[in-house]
């Protein structure tokens, strides 16, 4: 007769998905857990356990806020109520927000096509530099407001989450990398 040493198996409340539980420990590495998992959780069952998926992932999260983040400014530049600096410093912005698209549309491709063996660390390198240039390109975005007003603030929030996410795709990928 097999008895069942409860000891021995692991206890886990049918609730707690494993997949999540991974998602929710690598987005612990970050340095925005919160935003990282609120953005990720969804695609738990994709990602599953893989580094790369979630590296990708994380990275075609951040390109799609990108892009809406661009579209949202463009559409902020038509409005008649900004004064003169503010449209010019939008205009530079939404400049600044479209490199940074592009350049993630970029690392996309070329991480995808990533597969280990001789060009796996060239691929590597140039996916991590155009990441972090696409976070440069946000942070410039952000000195071109030189004067406090309700519109740097409101790009600011935007540009904000979109430098947040850039950040969490570069520490998957480099993750990745390192693997």
């Amino acid at each position: 007769m097999t008895t069942h040493n409860a000891s021995c198996s692991p206890i886990r409340p049918l609730w707690i998905n494993p997949t999540s539980v991974y998602i929710n420990k690598s987005c612990e590495t970050t340095l925005y857990p919160k935003l990282c998992s609120k953005t990720l959780s969804k695609y738990a069952e994709k990602i599953n356990s893989s580094p790369k998926i979630l590296a990708m992932t994380a990275l075609a999260a951040t390109f799609n806020a990108t892009q809406l983040t661009s579209k949202i400014l463009r559409n902020l530049t038509r409005s008649r109520a900004l004064k003169p600096g503010e449209s010019v410093a939008l205009l530079e912005c939404v400049e600044e927000v479209s490199d940074a698209a592009y350049e993630l549309q970029k690392s996309m491709k070329e991480l995808k096509e990533a597969r280990k063996g001789p060009e796996f660390y060239r691929q590597m390198d140039d996916v991590q530099t155009w990441v972090s240039a696409a976070l440069t390109d946000d942070d410039t975005c952000m000195d071109d407001f030189t004067t406090v007003g309700r519109v740097r603030i409101l790009a600011r929030g935007f540009v904000l989450t979109i430098a947040r996410l850039t950040s969490i795709s570069l520490t998957f990928i480099n993750n990745y990398a390192a693997v």
